[in-house]
């Protein structure tokens, strides 16, 4: 039985955000894979905002490294909004919190967005590198 997951977006200057609700696991991580790359353009950034995500497992651990990759090598930048408090402790336990561009809230996430685009390619290099 697969696990309850949905998602809508909505585009935004530069990039599109995507909120999450439900659990996401190896029963519906391709999916929501799916879905991101047939709404992501070039260059874009991407916010996921997965203040409804109640549970993640190691498969969607592994999802999200593969998208902070792919919006990486096309350009952009993957950021995590709202984490909740089961998923953000797997995050933490797990490391993969650390690879990642994790905000408290959507808001904040949009305003990182605008930052790096007023600033240009050479501010988000830099961001990377620490």
């Amino acid at each position: 039985m697969s696990s309850p997951l949905s998602y809508t977006r909505r585009d935004l200057p530069g990039g599109l955000l995507i909120a999450v609700r439900g659990e996401l696991d190896s029963t519906n991580e391709r999916g929501l894979e799916s879905y991101v790359h047939e709404h992501l353009r070039p260059g874009d950034d991407l916010i996921l905002d997965v203040g409804g995500v109640t549970f993640i497992d190691s498969h969607g651990l592994y999802l999200l490294l593969r998208l902070d990759a792919a919006v990486r090598d096309q350009g952009g930048a993957l950021r995590l909004a709202a984490v909740q408090a089961a998923p953000a402790r797997v995050l933490r336990i797990s490391g993969v919190g650390q690879a990642l561009d994790i905000r408290p809230d959507v808001q904040a996430a949009v305003q990182g967005m605008r930052g790096e685009h007023a600033n240009g390619p050479a501010a988000r290099a830099d961001r990377r590198s620490t």
